[in-house]
Formats: structure tokens, C-alpha cells, sequence
């Protein structure tokens, strides 16, 4: 009973699907964060790595870390909360673990995640982007790959 009562009342509050993003632990993200200055209402970005995820429904909750001037800052969102104006995955990693606390005690580049692989498709075509890793002297060098794909109908 209390469940029901509990999920009728979150059902008000919960964004549509369509306003809440995808982004999983791991990824680089830019919140942007209503912010009211007296009447004015502005828009601020924080930036940085999410590092956990916990709750559901209404109550679902993602903290974001990023480093600002040596120091280690961490921020928790309320992802249906009407203070986030969007929210943007700006670059993916891969990861292996729920929550990331280990970052906490690693500074410099130690701090840098394996980027994840991406696939996407563009008009009939699937590219694919990686990173190749080099030596020292060397950039890193971005290769797209693209194959074509076809589409069958079965009548």
C-alpha cells in the first residue's frame, strides 16, 4: 500500500525520459546547474568525472569529481532535480568498478581514465573511433573507421 502511495506521488516529480541523458560511472560530464542570484536566474557549468550512482526514481542521486586548483572537489546532483538544466556526456571511459573512490587518493595524470570505444551510425555508415597510444614525442592519433551496412527486409 505504501508503495503504491509512495510511486503515485514520485510519478509528479520525475522528468520525462526525454530531459534526463544517458551517461554511466566513469564518464566526463558537464552539469548545468540553475543557479538565482536575487531574481536573475543563470546557468552554471561543472564539469568532471562521475564518479557514483546510487538510489531510484525520484531519489536517484550521481556525484561528479573534478580537480580545481590541486584540490579535489566532489559535487552530488539529484538527477530529476528541476536545478539541472541538462546534462552532457562529453567523453566516455572505460571502467570496471560501481564507484570510482579510488580516484580520490591518485593525483596528476594517474587520475585519467582509459577512454571507452565509441560506436555510432551516420547515415548508413557505422564509425568507429579510437585512440592509439605512443611514445613520448609522439600525438595521439584519432583513426575512423567506416563500413557499410546493409538492410535486408524479411516480407
Amino acid at each position: 500500500m505504501s508503495d503504491q502511495v509512495l510511486r503515485l506521488v514520485e510519478a509528479n516529480c520525475v522528468k520525462p525520459a526525454s530531459e534526463v541523458s544517458e551517461f554511466e560511472i566513469g564518464d566526463t560530464v558537464n552539469v548545468h546547474c540553475r543557479i538565482l542570484e536575487g531574481e536573475k536566474e543563470r546557468i552554471q557549468l561543472f564539469n568532471g568525472v562521475v564518479i557514483a550512482r546510487s538510489g531510484s526514481g525520484t531519489r536517484e542521486m550521481f556525484t561528479v569529481r573534478r580537480i580545481v586548483a590541486g584540490e579535489g572537489v566532489e559535487r552530488k546532483f539529484a538527477i530529476h532535480s528541476p536545478r539541472i538544466a541538462k546534462i552532457e556526456t562529453v567523453r566516455s571511459a572505460v571502467v570496471h568498478r560501481a564507484k570510482l573512490y579510488f580516484l580520490r587518493d591518485r593525483v596528476g595524470k594517474a587520475v585519467r581514465l582509459k577512454e571507452r570505444i565509441v560506436k555510432r551510425k551516420v547515415d548508413e555508415t557505422v564509425v568507429q573511433k579510437t585512440k592509439k597510444r605512443g611514445s613520448k614525442g609522439k600525438k595521439k592519433a584519432a583513426v575512423a573507421t567506416t563500413t557499410q551496412t546493409s538492410t535486408t527486409s524479411v516480407e
